[in-house]
């Protein structure tokens, strides 16, 4: 879906206009859709891409979308699996600031992320952010984790959690308001993601996470409707305006990207962060306008990246 004026805009020109051009390197982009996004970050100048993958698909690729492979650096790989590989060795060695999921799995690409030997890992877990621009919406909404972790237990939801503020803030968009979602608002013990919720703002609250006012447990309409939270009676700084969503696991995750998505006509953008560098994930369905969306956010949270010392694992 194409809508004119996103709020994706921003970054799209702070891409462009700050700094360097960044390098990407794009992990076996063998089909049209791949290879099509890294392209179109090319000449809109969001960054240069380094393509990774078996020269001869990448050539019938370029030929169906009527691209000169000549303009674009090239690394020949013989299978998904050294593109992956070839593609983190190249962040690793600095030759590129960001990465980009090709036709390839997405387990193929993070396994070569989360190697030993990647050179990428942190002292966190990492988790997907969705940038959610909703019709009708004031701001743009983020939705973590629906791409990464299935079941995430308590331990990688507090690192969910640290990863969507701490992007929230790269991005410049100030200290969020961040909802811990679940069926109810209430704490049911027989409802664990009740309890999870009710645990990590007790960790915010003793510093064990930073830099956002966090609630939970709450519902998805009293998080973003300040009439549903004033009639269930809920007061507190993040009810009503959340900013950050953080659902209780990648399927109910999913399902709340893709109903905003394709049904309230809603644009994702997405990145996968907690890495030392960011990744970009895009699907097949998703709009150009989307993509470079995606590949615009990766690029400012790189550039911020880049002036922090993160600790390796």
């Amino acid at each position: 879906m194409h809508r004119g004026n996103s709020r994706y805009q921003v970054f799209i020109d702070r891409a462009v206009s700050e700094g360097t051009t960044l390098v990407c390197a794009v992990a076996h982009p063998c089909d049209d859709v791949s290879l099509a996004s890294a392209a179109s970050a090319k000449q809109q100048g969001i960054f240069e891409p380094i393509l990774v993958g078996p020269r001869i698909r990448l050539a019938k690729a370029a030929k169906r979308l009527g691209l000169d492979l000549d303009q674009f650096q090239v690394r020949d790989t013989p299978h998904s699996h050294a593109s992956a590989d070839v593609a983190v060795d190249l962040v690793k060695s600095g030759q590129a600031a960001l990465l980009m999921k090709g036709s390839l799995h997405t387990d193929e690409l993070m396994h070569a992320v989360l190697g030993i030997q990647s050179g990428l890992r942190t002292n966190r877990k990492l988790s997907h952010v969705f940038m959610m621009d909703v019709p009708g919406h004031t701001e743009l909404l983020f939705i973590t984790d629906a791409a990464i972790n299935i079941f995430p237990d308590i331990e990688t939801k507090a690192d969910i959690v640290r990863n969507a503020i701490e992007l929230h803030h790269a991005l410049g968009m100030g200290k969020p308001k961040v909802a811990i979602l679940a069926a109810v608002e209430q704490i049911n013990p027989r409802m664990p993601s009740t309890i999870d919720a009710a645990a990590l703002c007790k960790m915010a609250d003793r510093g064990q996470i930073e830099g956002g006012v966090i609630d939970g447990p709450l519902a998805l309409d009293n998080a973003i409707s300040p009439d549903a939270a004033r009639i269930k009676g809920i007061h507190s700084k993040v009810a009503g305006y959340a900013q950050i969503l953080v659902v209780p696991d990648l399927e109910a995750g999913n399902m709340l990207a893709k109903n905003l998505t394709f049904l309230s006509g809603a644009l994702a953008a997405g990145v996968v962060v907690g890495a030392r560098v960011p990744i970009i994930l895009t699907s097949r369905a998703d709009s150009e306008q989307t993509r470079l969306a995606s590949c615009a956010v990766a690029v400012c949270y790189a550039r911020w990246l880049s002036g922090r010392k993160l600790p390796a694992t």
